[in-house]
């Protein structure tokens, strides 16, 4: 499965990819929005990649976010705590080095995955949390038709410091 926009293409998560998200999940950089304390092992990455596989049964789902032009892997996006009951997921996206960011990446890899969900997997809401100073992240779900649902006050601790929690939801029946 692929899904191709004029920026990126979102794909599965192969066994060769293991390595690569070993690095991003094991950057310290990126601990504080991915709420990680511990480094994971290589064999902790190949169980992930493996238990995805039927997104029924493990309730999440990670596709590779690429470039379109080059096919090279920036960073990956996240559907996890997934219930088709009631027709909900939550939603997260890492853009992983620096030099990646604010180019459109993310908001393109998001607009085909939010369309993804509707369609494909029929849910009905996705909902995400960012750290209340992550303002990228902000704009990104903002600008995506996300809705500000609540703040949990002093929720998440990163290196002795309490933060605010803020949650976004889309109704996908209401998009487009």
């Amino acid at each position: 499965m692929s899904l191709k926009g004029s920026l990126v293409t979102l794909r599965a998560v192969e066994k060769d990819d293991a390595g690569t998200i070993f690095m991003w999940e094991n950057n310290p950089a990126n601990w504080k929005v991915s709420n990680t304390e511990v480094p994971f092992s290589l064999y902790d990455i190949h169980q992930l990649i493996e238990q995805q596989s039927d997104i029924r049964k493990s309730g999440q789902m990670r596709l590779v976010i690429e470039t379109s032009a080059e096919s090279r892997p920036v960073g990956v996006i996240d559907l996890y705590d997934l219930n088709f009951k009631h027709g909900y997921a939550a939603i997260g996206i890492l853009i992983a080095a620096d030099a990646d960011k604010g180019k459109g990446f993310a908001g393109e890899a998001l607009q085909l995955f939010c369309t993804y969900c509707k369609e494909i997997l029929e849910l009905r809401n996705l909902y995400c949390h960012i750290h209340h100073d992550n303002q990228a992240s902000v704009q990104l779900f903002e600008k995506a038709g996300f809705v500000h649902a609540g703040t949990r006050k002093n929720w998440l601790r990163f290196k002795n410091q309490y933060f605010d929690e803020l949650t976004y939801q889309l109704c996908l029946e209401n998009k487009n």
